[in-house]
């Protein structure tokens, strides 16, 4: 089972995103399947090019909100939780 590790600029950010109880259960349930695997059909795991990180992974949340993550370089069981937003327009984390 993988284990996660938040950045504090992720916890930040995550606070000011997860703004209603749909959102907050919808990252949870995301939380649950990448917890057993972070390549689930239903995540749309695929690489992309963040804003901030460079070459990441990105899993879908809802229809326009992503997390973008990496694994541990010593640890790959450990996944990191670097944003989260949206996939168009003002708050989007894709480049």
């Amino acid at each position: 089972m993988y284990k996660f590790f938040l950045t504090k600029a992720f916890s930040k950010k995550a606070k000011k995103v997860l703004n209603s109880k749909e959102k907050l259960n919808c990252f949870n349930r995301v939380l649950t399947i990448m917890e057993v695997s972070p390549f689930a059909v239903n995540l749309k795991t695929h690489k992309v090019q963040s804003r901030k990180y460079g070459l990441m992974y990105s899993s879908c949340i809802t229809g326009d909100l992503r997390l973008i993550w990496n694994f541990d370089q010593e640890d790959n069981l450990i996944l990191f939780l670097l944003d989260i937003g949206g996939h168009e327009g003002k708050g989007k984390v894709y480049k």
